[in-house]
């Protein structure tokens, strides 16, 4: 079997929420519990964080990586979804998991996980956690999937938790309200463990204090410690004052990354209350080359100048909210918009906060949840957003790219899949 035929087997042969959404969710841990005691239980073999929440959950997750990287320490670090390679998913110290690892675990454990028809997403979780434990990691950054109490990834006791806010997504699993979210979400936190909650609203705070004294976990909001004194965007970074680590120059970008920087700094402060030797240096290398260190793409990334090209893969009201305002602070050209959406999300609230000043490009991911783009700009023109449709992200961006003058700026997002296909142009 080659790596080719082990991910098509991956991506058709079991559930994949990426493909089809709902049918692929499993309420409850019992396969996962199943494949965890089929390979000895590797997860117990290895310290990790859990990084959980509706936003911010990938930066937060590769920045710690990056610090503790950066730090001497071996990191293994679990995200999704992938945008062009599913080993993206599984990472030593930025290196992703070997092509023979994954086709090893196909070929050679398919007669024991068939029979149990699990998850896309549950057996990535049992190859990440094997691969972890095999390579002696001494940390591993955990990014839950969905959700939180529910979710695969939560079989692990991790030495924090970090919950970084809430957003109305996932509803029709998660719940329709902040609090019945806040609630799922909390599930992570763990007796005794240590939480960080970076964002919270009059909501979801007292769900995170209920739960944490329920357990007795000692919990911190970090939002109201003040840490980040200031910041600012200049040379295309983002610079931030801190009371504690001097100037940090964050190569993540984008509004919302403040946000994530105050909850980041205060998980580093946790682990290095827990004997984690981070040394400020450390973490300005961290904050200052996440990307080269860990392989994160897709948040707030410009590819391109003149015009300028950025893409982001924020897809919900949170996560379009900074979006739209950090897209409203462009002032030098025109706005062209390439935006996408799958079918289940709120596609109408996401659209009422974008920017009417734009020219928009209506269009879709090439996977089986994509809305329509004819459905999109009818749905785009209830909102006062007009534009033209396009088949598909490649199209949609050539005909920005046409139209675009040098000091015009083309911004690509809206989902995940929209992104992971710009991206694949590249």
């Amino acid at each position: 079997m080659t790596y080719k035929e082990a991910t098509a087997y991956l991506f058709d042969s079991v559930p994949m929420f990426q493909n089809v959404g709902g049918a692929a969710y499993k309420e409850g841990l019992q396969n996962t519990l199943a494949l965890d005691d089929h390979f000895g239980n590797p997860h117990r073999r290895f310290k990790t964080i859990h990084v959980g929440g509706t936003n911010g959950k990938g930066s937060c997750s590769h920045t710690l990586a990056a610090i503790l990287q950066s730090a001497g320490y071996k990191v293994g670090l679990y995200t999704s979804p992938h945008l062009t390679d599913f080993r993206e998913r599984i990472r030593i110290n930025g290196e992703m998991i070997p092509e023979e690892e994954v086709v090893s675990f196909v070929t050679n454990e398919r007669a024991f996980f068939e029979p149990l028809r699990p998850s896309f997403f549950e057996l990535t979780t049992s190859l990440a956690f094997k691969y972890f434990s095999e390579q002696a990691v001494d940390i591993a950054v955990i990014e839950v999937g969905m959700g939180g109490r529910l979710d695969c990834t939560n079989i692990i006791t991790p030495v924090l938790s970090v919950i970084t806010n809430i957003s109305l997504d996932h509803t029709q699993f998660l719940g329709h309200t902040l609090a019945e979210i806040a609630h799922e979400k909390a599930g992570i936190i763990k007796p005794g463990i240590p939480v960080i909650i970076g964002e919270t609203t009059e909501e979801t705070r007292n769900v995170f204090l209920n739960k944490s004294l329920k357990v007795n976990s000692h919990i911190r909001f970090a939002e109201e410690e003040n840490e980040i004194t200031s910041s600012t965007e200049e040379y295309g970074k983002r610079i931030y004052q801190t009371l504690n680590y001097g100037r940090l120059d964050g190569e993540l970008r984008g509004l919302c990354q403040e946000k994530n920087a105050a909850t980041i700094l205060a998980s580093v402060d946790e682990l290095r209350k827990s004997g984690y030797d981070i040394q400020p240096d450390h973490i300005r290398n961290g904050f200052a080359h996440v990307c080269s260190l860990t392989g994160l793409r897709g948040r707030w990334q410009q590819v391109a100048s003149h015009p300028t090209v950025i893409c982001d893969t924020g897809h919900n009201t949170g996560g379009i909210g900074y979006i739209a305002e950090q897209l409203r602070l462009f002032q030098t050209g025109n706005l062209h918009i390439i935006i996408g959406m799958v079918n289940d999300k709120d596609i109408r609230s996401v659209l009422r906060i974008l920017p009417q000043r734009a020219c928009y490009y209506f269009t879709k991911a090439n996977i089986k949840r994509a809305l329509n783009e004819n459905a999109l700009q009818q749905s785009a023109s209830e909102a006062g957003l007009k534009g033209t449709v396009w088949p598909d992200v490649k199209s949609a961006f050539y005909a920005a790219k046409q139209a675009a003058a040098e000091e015009d700026l083309i911004f690509i997002g809206g989902s995940t899949f929209v992104v992971a296909d710009f991206l694949s142009l590249l």
